[in-house]
C-alpha cells in the first residue's frame, strides 16, 4: 500500500514533535515508532529523510563512544528545534 506525499509529511511532523517534546534527550527508532504508532522501518525511512533535510540528527554511538551496530538514536536538529521554539511562543 502506498502512501500519499502529504501522509508522509504529517507522520514526519509527528517524529519532529515528539523529537521536540523529549528535547534534548535521544530517543531509538523503536521508541519514536512507539509514540507515534507505526512501524519502526517506515519510521526509520521517515527519519532519514527528515535527516536529508537537516531536521533530524543521527547518533550512531553510544554514550562512550562505541558505534553502534543495528540501531540509531535520534534528536531534532537545531535548526528545526528553533523553528519549533518560535512556532509554540
Amino acid at each position: 500500500m502506498k502512501i500519499s506525499e502529504k501522509k508522509r509529511e504529517k507522520i514526519s511532523e509527528q517524529i519532529l514533535a515528539v523529537l521536540y517534546s523529549i528535547s534534548p534527550k535521544l530517543l531509538f527508532t523503536s521508541y519514536i515508532a512507539q509514540e507515534i504508532a507505526r512501524d519502526e522501518e517506515f519510521v526509520k525511512e521517515l527519519l532519514l529523510e527528515l535527516k536529508k533535510k537537516n531536521l533530524a540528527v543521527e547518533i550512531t554511538k553510544n554514550p562512550k563512544g562505541v558505534p553502534y551496530l543495528k540501531r540509531s538514536r535520534w534528536k531534532i536538529s537545531d535548526v528545526a528545534y528553533q523553528a519549533y521554539k518560535r512556532h509554540q511562543s
